[in-house]
């Protein structure tokens, strides 16, 4: 079954309208035909809208609704992932992944170690490439939301956002035990707000793992071994995963 994104005002009622690229998606790649049945998401409300193809026009594509699932697919918390800016093109990757694995938000952090430094000019285009493979990683996982990344924060101004979240976790080397760690991680509950801080390569200094557990940030260790960046937030995601999946 293949799943398109919308805008909510492209739901209307029973007729459902999609546009842009999908338009020659559909025509022209996937050769779809009218009759046959697609899926709907407005990336906002969760739910699955199950439709029928009425006509393929020259920009549009028009749908009739045949019913609305609300199955679930959505964790039950919020996952906010706060991500050190990597080398090279593993930002994307870390997107793709953690998009599959659940998560809510991408947040591109600005550390100390960070080798990339987004220049304002070329800072927007960037943003929105992330965002074209958020959404990708979406409609392949048949997510009903499109997680959305946000601009690039300084570490102070990612500590002040996670501030009013219920769970706060940061991968630290030097952190307690695994004990320690399953019984945060076991201390998740559905509804909660969930922030977690991935360094770059090399990690956070010891100056903005201060900073971090001032503000309450709590510190899990990933096992004996030295995780990469993009390993890391995908490990800690899939524990996450495990913890609220029904």
């Amino acid at each position: 079954m293949y799943q398109f994104f919308v805008e909510p005002e492209q739901i209307c009622g029973k007729i459902i309208t999609i546009t842009g690229s999908d338009v020659n998606h559909i025509k022209n790649v996937l050769r779809m035909k009218q009759g046959e049945e697609l899926s709907v998401s407005n990336g906002i409300d969760g739910k699955e809208y199950r439709c029928g193809i009425t006509s393929l026009e020259e920009d549009r594509i028009v749908c009739e609704l045949r019913f609305i699932k609300e199955d679930g697919v959505e964790l039950s918390s919020r996952v906010h992932l706060f991500q050190g800016l990597p080398k090279a093109d593993k930002m994307e990757l870390i997107i793709q992944k953690a998009v599959e694995l659940g998560v809510y938000e991408i947040i591109p952090v600005a550390t100390k170690r960070c080798v990339v430094k987004l220049e304002e000019k070329k800072a927007a285009a960037k943003i929105a490439r992330w965002q074209q493979i958020a959404e990708a990683a979406a409609k392949q996982s048949k997510r009903r939301i499109v997680p959305q990344v946000s601009s690039v924060m300084t570490f102070g101004e990612a500590v002040q956002k996670a501030s009013s979240m219920e769970v706060k976790l940061i991968p630290y080397e030097l952190a307690d035990g695994m004990e320690r760690t399953k019984a945060l991680i076991e201390g998740i509950k559905p509804g909660q707000d969930i922030a977690v801080f991935i360094g770059p390569e090399g990690g956070f200094e010891e100056s903005e793992v201060a900073k971090a557990l001032a503000a309450g940030i709590e510190p899990v260790t990933l096992g004996k071994r030295i995780l990469r960046t993009e390993t890391a937030g995908f490990t800690v995601m899939a524990w996450i995963m495990y913890r609220l999946e029904e």
